[in-house]
């Protein structure tokens, strides 16, 4: 499981969901949508530190990706390693400091000729993402 520490910085809310803004640092914003709201959650407030958590498996990689896309988490990292065994690769990424890691197939890994080093970018859907409290 990925771990990012990170600060709330917005919350919007509708019915049962909030869609919340967490700053990692100053220009690294993740945002997830959480089935939860502040009333019924304390740790759930503008300027809480909490923890971004998401799995390796739902992170993406990409390449020279350009034009719009939904997905709110796009960020950009550089490949630290890559362990490919069987059919999945696991890639290890340097984002603004933090480690994220993703898990993709190794076809896809070949396909896209990574390497140690190579700059790419990572994608994680808003509703990927879960938070706690610290």
């Amino acid at each position: 499981m990925n771990s990012i520490p990170g600060t709330i910085a917005a919350i919007d809310t509708d019915d049962n969901l909030s869609l919340v803004d967490i700053d990692v640092t100053s220009d690294f914003r993740m945002s997830a949508l959480i089935v939860e709201t502040p009333e019924h959650c304390p740790w759930l407030r503008t300027g809480q530190r909490i923890k971004i958590l998401f799995k390796e498996t739902e992170v993406s990689i990409a390449r020279n990706l350009s034009g719009q896309i939904s997905l709110r988490n796009r960020f950009t990292a550089t490949i630290t390693g890559i362990r490919s065994e069987g059919m999945l690769a696991e890639i290890t990424l340097d984002s603004a400091g933090h480690q994220v890691i993703s898990i993709i197939t190794s076809r896809s890994a070949q396909r896209m000729e990574l390497k140690t080093g190579d700059l790419v970018e990572w994608l994680v859907k808003a509703n990927e993402v879960s938070l706690t409290g610290n």
